[in-house]
């Protein structure tokens, strides 16, 4: 299972490809997204406007990034153009966001790799995940990262992936609904969707749909 099966590094974000090969499994590249921005960070020495100073260490804002008046950024970001970060978001450490992506109001996002056009909408908390082009996150959706045993992360049914920690990885254009929860380990394929307030784990291949049937019961 390879990462281009699920997505294709944008040409925004070509400076880190060195450290996410596309023949490696997807999962692979959460564990090299730190080194990818210390590199980056070494070889690209800049100086900040003042307003960027409010931020942590090592981080890049791109050019027309929209910020806030109260956000926080902690160490080793990396902000590509034209993106939108909204009122209230949390960017934690080692986290690369490409470009014209939004991270909508009261959204955590921790040592994660979004690419270009991805959309964190509102109340969403994206952990150790890689999200393809085009992806998007309703309001309230949840990437789960850690399990309750903090034991290894195993994808569905035998995979072992090696990390105590591993959210999501969301291929080109996958969705998440509303209030949607994704287990720890869990893989959207390309146009791959998850219905509003579904809880899903495991692997849900390239062009499919998961819902949860709900039954309603009215009495007076």
């Amino acid at each position: 299972m390879q990462a281009d099966t699920f997505f294709s590094l944008p040409e925004s974000l070509s400076i880190f490809a060195h450290f996410f090969p596309h023949e490696a499994a997807p999962w692979e590249w959460i564990q090299y997204i730190e080194q990818a921005l210390i590199a980056y960070q070494e070889t690209h020495k800049e100086k900040r406007p003042f307003w960027q100073r409010r931020s942590g260490k090592n981080v890049h804002i791109g050019k027309n990034v929209i910020l806030p008046r109260v956000c926080t950024i902690e160490d080793n970001v990396y902000i590509g153009d034209y993106t939108e970060i909204r009122s209230g978001a949390l960017i934690r450490k080692n986290v690369i966001i490409g470009e014209h992506c939004l991270i909508g109001n009261s959204c955590e996002v921790k040592n994660a790799l979004l690419m270009d056009h991805v959309q964190v909408a509102h109340f969403n908390y994206v952990g150790d995940s890689i999200l393809g082009n085009y992806a998007h996150l309703s309001a309230g959706a949840i990437l789960s990262n850690l399990r309750f045993d903090r034991q290894e992360v195993i994808i569905k049914p035998n995979t072992h992936t090696e990390l105590r920690k591993f959210g999501a990885i969301l291929g080109d254009h996958a969705q998440v609904g509303c209030n949607a929860v994704l287990l720890p380990g869990t893989l959207l394929g390309k146009n791959a969707i998850v219905s509003v307030g579904t809880i899903f784990g495991g692997i849900l291949m390239e062009n499919q749909t998961v819902y949860a049937r709900q039954e309603l019961v009215v009495k007076n």
